[in-house]
């Protein structure tokens, strides 16, 4: 596996199945260019995913056109009420993407307790997968997650998965007991999204610009995930041929450019403690509820993390995109904002949790700042 994977939710036509005829033909050329960049570049791991909408026919037309031992490519399909559906899905992904089988097969969005069991059933989707390694249709086995740590280990903990897709960065380590999970059952790591779901880095702001330098906060943000061994490859979202170029500096020279990467991660750890005070950095998250035990299912870990980031190094854009997906993205983003909460409801279930007098002004805060019309996900398989 390359550092690099080239992602394959930016480039498509449509977040649907459309007619192929539909395609426009400027849209495949830069689609194709993209590809063959991020070939040339080394950048050989080409990942997608059924939910992706055009994205998989798309890539078809020009798969074939690679020697098929020089791409590796991963597509992602949900879970299914049975096996049997799961691998009808499959056949068509295969189909589409014009390959007899993918290096990489993921379920995609074991997000939950409930989802994870449906998936370990008899006769359910991990059933079905293991089956279409055995047949050869995937070399191997992982899943993709937005799911909590718990849910992630647990995951790995059966042993049956070779590799797992989650989100790990400088603005979220909150999986960090996965990392160390998928590392002791031998599991590769894939970080989705890192550049966006890791703070919109292709718009940061200008204090997190300044404290970055010499390095970019897409470069800063690529190295500090890559100095941890149980990390193997970031996906690039890329929508055009140059999308790469950032991130391919960075990682060139990856153990020269570390020194610098982990001294920015220094200087804006002390900017936020600056700010918000190194008590409540080091421990605001402490006994936190999650959002299923508070009234109205306020996400408080995810608005007070998001709040923290904008307060002190002003990624204020970055916690917009993430407060408005609350409440809209179902179990890939679960929880909801804070319209309408009560205060002393709030207070009530936090219990002895240490700042609880102040989250009510956080959460007041947050949502006069950061709301904006409610966003839906790109797409939600």
């Amino acid at each position: 596996m390359p550092v690099l994977s080239c992602g394959g939710m930016r480039y498509q036509h449509a977040w649907k199945d459309i007619p192929a005829a539909d395609i426009p033909e400027e849209n495949q050329r830069n689609l194709e260019a993209t590809i063959r960049r991020a070939v040339d570049l080394g950048i050989n791991h080409i990942e997608t995913a059924r939910g992706y909408g055009t994205s998989e026919m798309q890539l078809g037309r020009i798969l074939p056109a690679f020697p098929r031992d020089a791409i590796l490519v991963q597509t992602k399909v949900g879970p299914r009420e049975n096996g049997r559906e799961f691998v009808e899905v499959v056949d068509r992904s295969l189909a589409l993407l014009r390959l007899d089988y993918v290096d990489l097969l993921a379920i995609h969005g074991i997000n939950n307790a409930s989802l994870l069991e449906q998936v370990l059933k008899p006769g359910g989707t991990l059933e079905a997968a293991l089956h279409l390694k055995r047949q050869g249709r995937c070399r191997w086995l992982g899943f993709s997650t937005h799911g909590s740590p718990d849910v992630i280990v647990k995951a790995l903990e059966t042993g049956m998965f070779d590799y797992v897709n989650l989100h790990w960065y400088w603005v979220n380590t909150i999986n960090t007991p996965a990392l160390l999970a998928a590392q002791r059952h031998e599991a590769g790591v894939f970080i989705i999204s890192p550049s966006d779901k890791g703070g919109k880095l292709y718009e940061p702001s200008e204090k997190m610009r300044a404290l970055c330098q010499p390095l970019t906060p897409m470069q800063f943000n690529d190295l500090y995930c890559l100095a941890r061994p149980d990390i193997h490859t970031l996906s690039v979202g890329a929508a055009r041929p140059e999308d790469f170029d950032e991130h391919v500096e960075a990682v060139r020279q990856l153990e020269e450019n570390l020194p610098a990467a982990l001294a920015a991660g220094r200087r804006l750890e002390e900017e936020m403690e600056r700010v918000l005070s190194s008590d409540w950095c080091r421990h605001w998250a402490d006994g936190l509820p999650t959002w299923e035990n508070i009234p109205g299912q306020v996400n408080l870990h995810e608005i007070v993390r998001l709040w923290n980031y904008a307060k002190s190094l002003d990624l204020v854009a970055f916690a917009r995109m993430r407060y408005n997906l609350l409440g809209q993205g179902d179990h890939w983003f679960p929880g909801r904002n804070a319209a309408g909460f009560d205060p002393s409801a709030i207070r009530d279930a936090l219990g002895g949790y240490r700042f609880a007098e102040r989250i009510p002004d956080i959460l007041r805060e947050a949502h006069a700042w950061f709301l904006e019309q409610p966003k839906q996900r790109l797409s939600n398989d």
